[in-house]
């Protein structure tokens, strides 16, 4: 029922960063044959590289032709296949460029998990399919639940896919019929109808919701209309692009203070839109740290560039429903654990009430007050403030009862005020 949730990677500590860059020396060494062909060769072209070999237990075929055809090439290190081990998340850079429109542009790649989790779901598919840990994943994936809708099959329904992950722990139709509607994965999207998808696209749809339902959450609530996820642009194979957008909101942690503050009052106005919104769908974001979140170098905006862990709630649903308790705030409870970026929350609450304050106590908690910690600092985004500011004790005062409040529906009052409390420093008055 209740999670208490630490970041999902730790970082290396710095003597093992140490040792891993004294054995990769002299791997360096002994491999430099093979370090220069690496170094030549644009394995972005290999489709054994991309996995699209074992389609379609792989994530979409989108954008197979720009890889394919040359048009993504790895930045720099990325070339080197040395480097891999210390790429835990299988997070890559690189260029992307369209022959027509001339230069190039930076792009996000991603794996969407670990070597490990990776192997762990060929094995998982290869055991429900043939009771041994491997074989032909082309021919395993129809004998799967992935396969389940294949054939003559109208909708993706509730209760076929509720809780694979955090996405669909508790799905209605509309959000689902939105999922296919939106899919970007198929030459034929902008019908909610599954049977308009071949049975390769259902199949790819189903894996790549269970496994991480990332691009998922980018094409259903894209950044085009205005939505703060990092914009999703194709796959091919077991790899997925994104756009660029920038550094990381941890580099900005000792940034000078009015950029704090100007991005403080983004990160608030992020959870109330996340929170309230016309289409009544609340995204609530299960995994809050710097790492996160990244600002674009032109701009400034904030955008979430980490999007696995999100639960969508419909409000419709909820209010139709009306389960017990529905029209009762709720209050997330406050939990200062000994862990970097922890949040406590209980998923059949997010999704059983319609007025929550979790993105508030998430990102007041892990981002803005006294109570964040990250990469051994504390303090927050918001540490350090002006003399008069700090004497004045409001913006304190009000970071505080966000994060742990004293009074009941103390949070809600509190990221009201602190909203507009920092639109007000940051001149961002609307």
């Amino acid at each position: 029922m209740w999670r208490l949730v630490p970041p999902k990677l730790g970082r290396l500590s710095r003597s093992l960063k140490l040792a891993a860059l004294g054995s990769l020396l002299v791997l360096m060494v002994v491999h430099s044959p093979s370090l220069l062909a690496s170094w030549q060769r644009n394995e972005l072209t290999d489709r054994r590289f991309l996995q699209l070999n074992k389609c379609p237990a792989c994530f979409g075929t989108s954008w197979c032709r720009r890889f394919l055809n040359g048009q993504v090439v790895f930045e720099a290190w990325g070339r080197l296949r040395l480097l891999d081990f210390l790429n835990v998340k299988n997070v890559y850079f690189a260029q992307y460029g369209e022959p027509r429109e001339g230069g190039r542009r930076r792009v996000v790649l991603k794996r969407l998990g670990s070597q490990r989790e990776l192997a762990q779901l060929d094995q998982s598919i290869c055991k429900r399919a043939t009771g041994r840990p491997r074989c032909d994943l082309l021919q395993a994936m129809p004998r799967t639940e992935f396969a389940r809708l294949n054939g003559d099959v109208r909708l993706l329904t509730p209760e076929a896919v509720e809780g694979w992950s955090d996405l669909v722990h508790c799905p209605s139709q509309r959000l689902l019929d939105r999922l296919v509607r939106r899919y970007a994965e198929t030459k034929d999207s902008g019908s909610f109808l599954l049977r308009n998808l071949k049975d390769s696209e259902r199949m790819q749809l189903l894996l790549t919701l269970a496994f991480n339902p990332e691009p998922l959450v980018l094409q259903s609530f894209p950044s085009d209309e205005g939505w703060p996820f990092a914009k999703y642009l194709g796959a091919c194979g077991r790899m997925v692009a994104v756009n660029y957008v920038g550094e990381e909101l941890w580099s900005y942690f000792n940034a000078p203070w009015e950029k704090r503050v100007d991005l403080a009052w983004q990160l608030m106005e992020i959870a109330e839109q996340l929170t309230n919104n016309d289409f009544e769908f609340a995204l609530y974001l299960l995994d809050v740290s710097f790492d996160n979140f990244a600002v674009g170098p032109r701009d400034g905006k904030v955008i979430i560039v980490d999007a696995e862990n999100v639960l969508v709630a419909d409000k419709r649903l909820i209010r139709q429903n009306k389960p017990e308790n529905w029209d009762v705030w709720y209050e997330s409870k406050f939990d200062d654990c000994d862990k970097e970026a922890c949040l406590s929350f209980s998923k059949e609450i997010l999704c059983a009430r319609v007025t929550v304050d979790h993105n508030y106590y998430a990102v007041c908690q892990n981002l803005l007050s006294r109570h964040a910690t990250w990469r051994g600092t504390s303090g927050g985004l918001l540490h350090d403030p002006p003399t008069e500011i700090a004497k004045d004790g409001r913006l304190e005062a009000l970071l505080d009862e966000c994060a742990n409040p004293k009074k009941r529906y103390g949070r809600f009052q509190a990221a009201k005020e602190l909203r507009e409390y920092l639109a007000q420093l940051s001149n961002n008055v609307r």
